[in-house]
């Protein structure tokens, strides 16, 4: 009975995790299909799995009127994704770490102005000014990784992390061998964390990859544009030459008579694939970050 409750277990796991596969792959199914449809197809018929009549003009329009564009915003989303990764997982390990350490002075203060930022922030617009006024972020390829390369939340992740899974006495044998504090950070604590690491790493570069808050609120420089804003660029010039298309000529007529559907679609698919290539390299650590991260707090 045991064998069989668990193989009947088994199939409805199984077809229930196939159908929430199927779920999360329709919708991209969806996009992909409409940014190969004809826009007056489209129009007409309205969205569907499988194109009413095929048509690569949406492409064809981005590679001949944006292909530099997109080049670069791609340099600057993948700089952006790689640096902010990179500076976020330095700086959040740093301060989980000696939170996690029982011998900081100062641990329960520190922990606590951690938690009292998660809970209360000063506004956009003092936000706004330190980061133009302060820092001097404006139109600067660091406007869209300084202001968020520190995150709360994945502080103490991280802290639970090192609580739970590197004993106390592993630190205390490497003092004893003579390692100091940064050598047994960096060659020690660091290794062993990989799971809880490359958790953060995925949630941090996806963030990075799909933001486009920051340049908004930040980057008036198209040549500093990331993807994700020039899809929100893109798609603002051909609504509003649309919208004055009676006087347009040239090179305004084509935009004015642009597959707009269809090049937003294009642009999702264009800016989605690197991205989802992440997660497979870093899949066998994910699960187990992610749990043990979250047992104790």
């Amino acid at each position: 009975m045991g064998t069989s409750i668990s193989r009947t277990t088994n199939v409805i796991v199984n077809v229930f995790l196939i159908v929430l596969v199927l779920l999360c792959l329709l919708p991209i199914v969806l996009v992909l299909s409409v940014s190969f449809t004809d826009e007056t197809s489209l129009l007409n018929q309205g969205y569907s799995f499988f194109p009413g009549k095929f048509s690569i003009e949406p492409y064809r329009f981005l590679m001949e009127t944006n292909l530099s564009g997109i080049l670069n915003a791609y340099k600057i989303t993948i700089f952006n994704t790689v640096v902010g990764t990179l500076l976020t997982l330095l700086m959040v390990a740093l301060y989980a770490y000696p939170l996690s350490r029982r011998d900081l002075k100062y641990n329960n203060f520190f922990t606590f102005f951690l938690y009292f930022t998660m809970l209360f922030g000063g506004g956009m617009v003092p936000w706004y000014l330190v980061c133009t006024q302060v820092l001097g972020l404006k139109d600067s390829i660091w406007a869209m990784i300084l202001p968020s390369i520190f995150n709360g939340f994945f502080v103490f992740v991280m802290r639970t992390f090192y609580k739970s899974t590197i004993p106390i006495e592993v630190l205390e044998s490497a003092k004893i061998d003579g390692a100091g504090e940064y050598r047994i950070f960096f060659q020690l604590v660091l290794p062993l964390s990989l799971p809880a690491i490359a958790t953060i790493a995925i949630f941090t570069a996806v963030g990075f990859w799909n933001d486009y808050w920051l340049p908004l609120m930040l980057i008036n420089d198209p040549k500093l544009s990331n993807l994700q804003y020039m899809i929100y660029r893109i798609m603002t010039n051909i609504q509003a030459i649309r919208e004055y298309s009676q006087d347009a000529s040239g090179i305004a007529t084509s935009l004015a008579n642009a597959p707009s559907e269809g090049i937003r679609m294009a642009m999702a698919m264009i800016t989605m694939g690197p991205i989802v290539l992440i997660y497979p390299f870093l899949q066998k650590y994910f699960v187990k970050g992610l749990t043990i991260g979250a047992i104790k707090g």
